[in-house]
């Protein structure tokens, strides 16, 4: 029996509604996101799906709608301090696959309040996201994760903490509809494992709310950390914060596997015309043999004597930045008795150039060594356990009738560092939660 993928393509960029388009297209009744947008309770939300015609191509063209009108195309309309020119004609402006308004307009994110205007943070989401399920059933834990590292990413680009970035209260459901939306649609085609291709790097600038900002946006540049692009020459912004964080939550490969049988395709349409290519999000469903769940990846190692731990340590975390799948050091005795460090990664074809520069780079190393392995990977999904810090995400192994959990470490550091607590206590009440909940 064979394992569902969806293998997504963007190389003219993707959205959270370019990918609810090509949803739509593959069989996702709108009835399906028009229930998303009414458990949501924001009066007047909906959604309108349209086919349309991109450079030849038939696809679907996705809308969210308040009171019948587009969001986006007014919800910005009250702040001044966030104005815009919408000229197409002008592509360095930040002119993007939703049309003429601005990825900080559409959906509404700042690092703090403006005047009177209603605003929701990340806490808010969280209760807005809770309307459509617990957040421990997969559609919604990646939804939650895809908003966690939106936050982190535009939290990094204002230097606040993720708790402080604000959501405009309409554009905050708004993402809500295109996150969760495409979540809960890609579980409802029966899609158990979504592939990503490299996405496109745009050149010249955007306006967001702070002026002219490099293409792509700062928020989105955090977003695409470790994952593989490929250079572009349009001038418009191809990739979305909400896009990114979307390929960031759900992406579990970044190659077609071995295998996949395709069975149907869709495509969804952004609003820009694009440049060249089509502006459109290719979304190919088919299924792969349980061997696919064996991936090839490559092994790069390089011997070292010379540096301290502390180094090592140092560079083995820029190695994991730079998108490898794992990272190692192995202590070893070197030619004439020498003590000396092995240091080694896992990194797909996509990843493997960057994670050899970093090697080099921070280890001072003359050469690295790459060979092919295979590795096996098991089924696994998170569930959220409460503990007196906060929410911790548990991975847990699919294939066992006792499923074993391990709370991940990033969560238990983050809710240790918030707290002024040791980690291992963090550790110590996710693993109670989660065995107490079994």
């Amino acid at each position: 029996m064979g394992q569902r993928v969806a293998y997504v393509e963007a190389p003219s960029g993707i959205a959270g509604d370019m990918l609810l388009g090509a949803l739509v297209d593959l069989g996702l009744p709108v009835a399906v996101l028009e229930d998303v947008a009414t458990r949501l309770g924001v009066d007047g939300l909906s959604v309108r799906a349209e086919r349309v015609d991109k450079n030849g191509l038939s696809a679907v063209q996705v809308d969210v709608l308040l009171g019948g009108r587009r969001v986006g195309a007014a919800a910005h309309a009250h702040d001044k301090e966030h104005t815009h020119d919408h000229d197409h004609a002008h592509s360095h402006e930040h002119t993007h696959d939703h049309g003429d308004e601005p990825h900080e307009d559409r959906h509404h994110v700042h690092a703090h309040e403006h005047g009177d205007v209603p605003h929701h943070h990340l806490a808010d989401v969280r209760r807005l996201l809770e309307r459509l399920g617990p957040l421990d059933t997969p559609p919604l834990d990646m939804a939650w994760a895809a908003f966690e590292a939106l936050a982190v990413a535009e939290a990094r680009v204002h230097g606040v903490t993720p708790e402080e970035v604000a959501f405009h209260e309409v554009g905050a459901a708004d993402a809500v509809l295109d996150i969760a939306g495409a979540c809960i649609g890609l579980a409802h085609l029966g899609v158990e494992r979504v592939v990503v291709g490299p996405l496109p790097w745009g050149r010249g600038t955007v306006r967001c709310a702070h002026g002219l900002m490099p293409n792509p946006a700062p928020a989105t540049v955090h977003l695409l950390t470790g994952l593989p692009t490929v250079p572009s020459s349009a001038t418009f912004e191809q990739v979305t914060p909400t896009g990114a964080a979307l390929v960031r939550a759900l992406a579990a490969a970044h190659e077609v596997p071995a295998g996949f049988v395709p069975e149907s395709v869709g495509l969804g349409a952004g609003r820009h015309p694009g440049q060249g290519l089509p502006n459109v999000v290719r979304v190919t469903i088919g299924t792969a043999p349980e061997a696919a769940a064996r991936e090839h990846v490559w092994q790069i190692e390089t011997n070292v004597d010379d540096i301290a731990g502390a180094v090592a340590a140092h560079a083995l975390e820029q190695v994991r930045e730079a998108g490898a799948l794992d990272a190692w050091a192995t202590p070893v005795t070197m030619k004439k008795g020498r003590p000396g460090l092995v240091l080694g990664a896992l990194a797909d074809a996509a990843t493997r150039s960057a994670v050899e520069d970093v090697l080099l780079r921070e280890t001072g190393s003359l050469g690295v060594r790459a060979f092919p392995v295979e590795r096996r990977i098991l089924a696994r999904h998170h569930v959220r356990v409460a503990t007196p810090y906060g929410d911790v995400r548990v991975k847990v192994r699919s294939d066992t009738p006792g499923p074993e959990g391990m709370p991940e470490l990033e969560d238990c550091r983050r809710l240790a560092e918030e707290a002024g607590v040791a980690m291992r206590l963090v550790l110590q009440a996710a693993q109670a939660a989660y065995d107490a909940s079994r």
